[in-house]
């Protein structure tokens, strides 16, 4: 049994190992460091929040995660980052926006 895994292990994480399984683990770095950012920000900010930087760990993230998808031909992760893409560049947009406005002299 534990031949088997570490046989499994070896296949998986150095046999298989190239550029694209690096650009994959870099994508999937970036993407999770935005759970760093918000956490972060929300200690310091003794509330939830979600700053700017989230948005652009996402979109360089989930941007790497989808060209990596389309390499291996994974329709469910193809799908899922190009839908994430979308929020998250949106979402962005938003923060852009509310940035510039200026404040209405009330």
């Amino acid at each position: 049994m534990l031949s088997a895994l570490m046989n499994y292990l070896h296949d998986v994480f150095i046999a298989q190992f190239d550029l694209w399984v690096l650009l994959g683990f870099v994508a999937q770095g970036l993407f999770s460091m935005r759970f760093v950012v918000q956490w972060i920000a929300s200690e310091r900010a003794g509330k939830s929040v979600m700053p700017t930087a989230f948005w652009i760990f996402s979109i360089g993230g989930g941007l790497l995660l989808l060209v990596y998808a389309l390499y291996r031909k994974d329709p469910v992760f193809i799908a899922g980052q190009a839908l994430g893409l979308f929020i998250y560049v949106r979402n962005l947009h938003f923060v852009l926006r509310e940035s510039t406005q200026t404040p209405s002299a009330a």
